[in-house]
């Protein structure tokens, strides 16, 4: 398949200040622009995190299987990071604001599909659409500060605003969710169609397009890449019912293991790749980026699987499930100023490998839960355990995977870092998922003749219902706790590639993102 080619030309009666970027009428009414950069880039990034409170009520109402539950999350995971570079490219050649307005309108369209869906099929197909919007919009806003805000002091603010907003997006995104689930758990879904729709419709207003650009994506690039990342997923989750020696179960494991492999030839090859080889070629950034995307799925499954304890085990509200979170949120703040004021007086491995240790003790502390575990005790010190381990883990890796780039490659470091972690994110609830259903499955198979037995004593079936639900929260939390078993080893890892990996200096990392002595 041959990439594709798009030449286009500034948009007539709109002129682009050179000094700056913007156009002219994107120099008025900057407040108003940013707001409408912030409120898609929040609608985003609180959309991973929004239905994970909202998932034992999406299980109920549409008939999802513990094997299957994880789509909800990972088919928007696996859009989303598998086209983010995509989007990104397609936004310099088309037009910044072009690519970011049908982004937040498909965004909005395809999140009023999900809250009317009636079906596991037509959720996952609009979780599916909203990922590929969010790849189109994303990498898109931030590069419309550039676009709308003049260098200096209105830009760093801008960014500095944005920043924050991306950071509360998970936070917003519990909270939020959890008062939306009270009313409805479609409701997680239909508060995106006014708000996407608002912006793009005061996106043309107030935002300046972009200088477009003479030049190609690679789109064979991006479709080999994402199939294969979601034929992976799939297979994985198919191990969760059918085992892993299931022809089905290997054919789609290998076959997205070769597709990824064809994706990487491709990149290697491309002048116009995606993921540009010269970015990972670095051992520091490369090390990076790899434990990014462990962290990711430690993160991923420790909202996933916690989202499901607290409400389905604990009995919480959907309402106080978003509120216990809170301290999460709380936490990686706290150890990021710590990290920061760190940074520029020890080595970056000892600040991250530290965090992996954190979080990996975080993950073993959830590993203990049990049916009758409480909030205080079992679980709040846990997650103020793995919250700071996440924060000294984001602040120096952050740094460190896009050190040493070149200015013209600092887009697409970024950008690959957010990829990894969306990627990690997914295939690794896809492995954890199945990890747990197959204990889950075990478990209740073992508890089973206890039925059995109840009826043949002339038990009343309410009591055997009863006994069947009890059972039943034995066996979820023994196949939840299995799971971040896995990820308390993932985490340990972590921190062992971390030590021993990288080798950047913390002199070496504060001159201006040209290392010396870099691995």
């Amino acid at each position: 398949m041959s990439e594709e080619v798009i030449n286009a030309d500034p948009p007539e009666g709109r002129p682009v200040d050179a000094a700056s970027g913007a156009n002219a009428h994107g120099h008025r009414n900057l407040g108003i622009a940013l707001a409408l950069i912030c409120m898609a880039q929040l609608m985003v990034v609180l959309d991973g995190t929004i239905v994970n409170i909202a998932l034992p009520h999406i299980k109920d109402a549409l008939g999802f299987t513990d094997a299957s539950l994880p789509w909800v999350v990972n088919a928007y995971a696996l859009a989303f990071g598998g086209l983010l570079l995509l989007g990104g490219r397609i936004g310099d050649i088309v037009g910044r604001r072009k690519v970011f307005i049908i982004g937040v309108v498909l965004f909005g369209l395809a999140s009023f599909v999900g809250g009317i869906a009636q079906s596991e099929s037509v959720l996952l197909a609009s979780r599916i659409l909203q990922g590929i919007a969010a790849a189109a919009a994303s990498p898109n806003a931030l590069a419309l500060i550039t676009t709308t805000f003049p260098a200096g002091k209105e830009r760093n603010r801008a960014m500095a605003v944005y920043a924050a907003m991306s950071g509360a997006g998970a936070a917003v995104g519990l909270i939020l969710g959890g008062a939306l689930t009270e009313a409805s758990w479609r409701w997680t879904f239909f508060i995106n169609t006014p708000i996407g729709l608002i912006v793009a419709v005061l996106a043309f207003r107030f935002l300046g397009e972009s200088a477009r650009q003479t030049g190609k994506f690679d789109l064979p690039g991006a479709i080999t890449g994402t199939v294969g990342l979601t034929s992976l997923v799939y297979g994985l989750t198919h191990a969760a019912t059918d085992g892993w020696g299931d022809t089905w179960t290997l054919i789609f494991i290998l076959g997205g293991l070769a597709l990824i492999g064809t994706f990487l030839a491709i990149e290697a090859r491309s002048r116009h790749a995606l993921m540009p080889f010269r970015i990972l070629a670095n051992r520091t950034r490369g090390v990076s980026f790899f434990v990014m995307l462990i962290v990711g799925a430690a993160m991923f499954s420790m909202f996933y699987f916690l989202g499901i304890f607290v409400q389905s085990i604990m009995g919480y509200s959907a309402i106080k499930t978003g509120l216990s979170f809170l301290p999460f949120s709380f936490g990686i703040v706290v150890a990021a100023q710590v990290a920061s004021a760190l940074v520029a007086r020890v080595d970056p491995r000892w600040i991250s490998g530290a965090g992996g240790v954190f979080v990996a003790a975080g993950m073993f502390g959830f590993s203990r839960l049990e049916v009758d575990s409480t909030y205080l005790t079992h679980l709040l010190p846990y997650i103020l355990v793995l919250s700071f381990g996440m924060g000294l883990i984001f602040v120096p890796l952050t740094l460190t995977a896009v050190s040493g780039v070149a200015n013209e490659d600092s887009g697409v470091g970024s950008a690959v870092l957010n990829t990894v972690q969306q990627i990690g994110g997914a295939v690794g609830l896809a492995l954890l998922g199945t990890i747990s259903t197959s204990a889950i499955k075990d478990k209740f198979a073992e508890l089973a003749p206890g039925l059995q037995k109840a009826a043949e004593s002339g038990q009343s079936p309410e009591q055997i219902k009863q006994l069947q639900g009890q059972f039943t929260a034995l066996a979820t939390t023994h196949g939840f706790t299995r799971a971040f078993i896995w990820s308390a080893f993932l985490a340990l890892g972590a921190a062992l590639i971390t030590l021993v990996g990288l080798s950047i200096k913390h002199k070496d990392l504060a001159n201006d993102g040209q290392p010396v002595h870099m691995g």
